[in-house]
């Protein structure tokens, strides 16, 4: 009996049926295949899912990769806090005797495909992406060339198929908020990172779940979003400091963030931790150098950075993961910077 159609058969699917099938040239699908990047999203999702329909097995075939060198990509570069992440993966990196290429996205969350080209083309070991992700096309032009990547503090919701290590922000947003209430702060403010990133948006969610803990509800007035920056810590304390109903206590989302909250107290002639209590987030080298020393969650950044390049390593070498997903617990590192609050507030 006649076939009215592609067969199905992985064995008798060749990209030539498929190119027939989508309407394509045959060249079209092989770039498709081969990851290249001059290829229409349109016209590149259709061949996609005549692809996955027909299960089209992939040859993954490469050039020999630079075994010496892999690529680590930030969102954007933050300072110390950039500089913990670089240090960890160097340290890795290093112990394997691998080379590590630095770049940075200039704000943005997702690559741009020039970039990316620039990968492809010299054949990275693989991928280190920092608060940043591919796109699902750039996945599989990745994929597609057997280039492996990890993303490090994801800023997005993500497949389990992308090997991930981060760190429970929530809970650091709970115990950071939970300190503050146990001391006595009911008027506690919150400064968080740009409300399209995860893990900022997930730190907020635990300062609010230390508060229904103890029957209250945070005032939205006090919570705020901004950029893991100083001056937006300072910027945004000023705002919380010079209400008449003034917070006694903030948690900023990041340690460079309370830095600015800091300054911002000290602008407005208020001490820390007398008059205003403050919580930072990451456990930075600096935030212990201070004044005062601060209280802050320690997300182990170093050890974040350790973990996800010997992921990269072992998937470079054809190693199973064990588990796609690591999220490192928080802790609490209470200092000087909190304190119970003013009597009368």
């Amino acid at each position: 009996m006649a076939r009215s159609g592609p067969t199905s058969e992985r064995g008798a699917v060749t990209i030539d049926l498929i190119a027939t099938e989508v309407g394509v040239s045959v060249a079209t699908v092989s770039r498709v295949l081969n990851g290249g990047a001059d290829v229409a999203a349109d016209t590149r999702a259709r061949i996609e899912a005549s692809l996955d329909r027909h299960q089209y097995r992939r040859r993954y075939k490469r050039q020999p990769p630079r075994a010496d060198q892999l690529d680590l990509v930030f969102h954007a570069f933050g300072s110390a806090w950039s500089m913990e992440i670089i240090e960890g993966v160097e340290d890795a990196a290093a112990a394997a005797k691998i080379d590590v290429v630095l770049s940075q996205l200039g704000g943005r969350h997702r690559p741009p495909q020039e970039w990316l080209n620039g990968v492809l083309s010299r054949q990275s070991l693989g991928v280190l992406f920092v608060l940043s992700s591919p796109t699902q096309t750039q996945q599989q032009q990745l994929r597609s060339r057997a280039i492996p990547f990890v993303v490090i503090d994801t800023d997005a919701s993500i497949p389990p198929s992308v090997p991930t290590v981060g760190s429970n922000n929530w809970n650091g947003g709970l115990v950071a908020t939970r300190h503050l209430l146990e001391l006595g702060h009911r008027r506690v403010g919150v400064i968080s990172g740009p409300l399209d990133v995860l893990c900022g948006r997930a730190r907020v969610a635990g300062f609010r779940s230390a508060h229904d803990e103890v029957g209250d509800s945070p005032d939205p007035e006090l919570i705020r979003y901004g950029a893991f920056r100083a001056l937006s810590g300072y910027q945004l304390g000023l705002e919380l400091l010079t209400r008449t109903d003034r917070p006694t206590a903030i948690f900023a989302g990041s340690d460079i963030q309370a830095m600015g909250v800091l300054r911002a107290a000290w602008k407005l002639g208020l001490r820390v931790p007398d008059d205003l209590s403050v919580v930072g987030y990451d456990n930075l080298t600096l935030s212990a150098w201070s004044g005062p020393a601060l209280t802050t969650v320690d997300q182990q950044l170093p050890q974040m950075a350790v973990l996800a390049t010997r992921m990269l390593i072992d998937l470079a070498r054809g190693v199973e993961l064990a588990t796609t997903r690591i999220d490192l617990a928080t802790e609490l590192i209470v200092r000087e910077s909190t304190a119970p609050p003013p009597s009368g507030r």
